[in-house]
């Protein structure tokens, strides 16, 4: 059963821990992703996508549900690993919420350290519960963090519905100081409400959407509950494939994902 809103605990090293935006406002979902160093995060929070079919982008990577491509390290983090398996043959995983939980409106948030190099596809990113009904775009999708390989210094933040999708979704980069996003962990955000879309980058806002963004009689359609996903592509349209400067194993380390209650007006 899809649960939306469960309560969890709040535990005072949470609470210190909180951005400002979110001090004062209940934690209702998480995953700290505490446990043994090899183990599969929680089945009771998580599942998994599996296969090798493209996923719409010309993606390389087969996803699996094998410890080899997602496990806890021991140390509070979730794994995500993309693996070379042989010579342009990759492996990764895709972790999801759908079935498990949902949510509506609130702030959707993960501490992560993103991966890098040509051809790594980390995101971190919502989809409508509806999609197997109603289809892709129009169950709307929420791109809380995209980072391809070759924008070391960039992530992105991105929605797409009916008539703005693919290449045609309402986004906006954010580019980091200095250095490159891999070079530490970093909290990637949204603070959603039923007008509203806020992209966030360590408690910075970049990028809003409203209804008024979208084009001429387009449907605002993020008023219904979405599904979390964790996962990291290998190749595709966007980020181009891999290369001779392509390293693997590349990984993606989750340090938490919160969601908390909409804000109060």
């Amino acid at each position: 059963m899809t649960k939306t809103f469960a309560l969890v605990p709040v535990l005072a090293c949470v609470i210190a821990a909180l951005p400002a935006q979110a001090q004062d406002r209940r934690l209702i979902w998480s995953d700290e992703f505490d446990g043994p160093a090899g183990t599969a995060p929680e089945a009771a929070k998580w599942s998994y996508d599996l296969g090798a079919s493209g996923w719409g982008n010309q993606e390389l990577e087969n996803y699996t549900g094998s410890r080899a491509n997602s496990y806890l390290d021991g140390e509070g983090h979730l794994v995500i690993a993309a693996l070379e398996s042989a010579p342009h043959h990759y492996t990764s995983a895709r972790l999801k919420t759908q079935g498990k939980f949902t949510v509506t409106y609130g702030r959707i948030e993960a501490r992560i350290r993103i991966p890098y190099g040509q051809g790594i596809w980390p995101a971190f990113w919502m989809l409508g519960d509806h999609v197997h009904g109603k289809g892709w775009p129009d169950c709307g999708e929420i791109d809380i963090m995209e980072n391809i390989g070759k924008e070391p210094d960039t992530v992105h933040g991105t929605v797409h519905g009916p008539g703005y999708s693919g290449a045609n979704g309402i986004g906006k980069p954010f580019a980091i100081d200095s250095g490159r996003f891999a070079d530490d962990y970093h909290v990637y955000a949204v603070e959603w409400s039923p007008d509203r879309v806020e992209f966030l980058v360590d408690g910075k806002s970049y990028h809003t959407v409203t209804p008024a963004s979208l084009p001429a009689g387009a449907q605002w359609v993020y008023d219904h509950p979405f599904y979390l996903i964790l996962n990291v592509a290998v190749g595709g349209n966007w980020p181009g494939n891999p290369d001779e400067t392509s390293v693997f194993p590349q990984k993606m380390l989750v340090d938490y994902v919160r969601v908390y209650e909409p804000a109060a007006k």
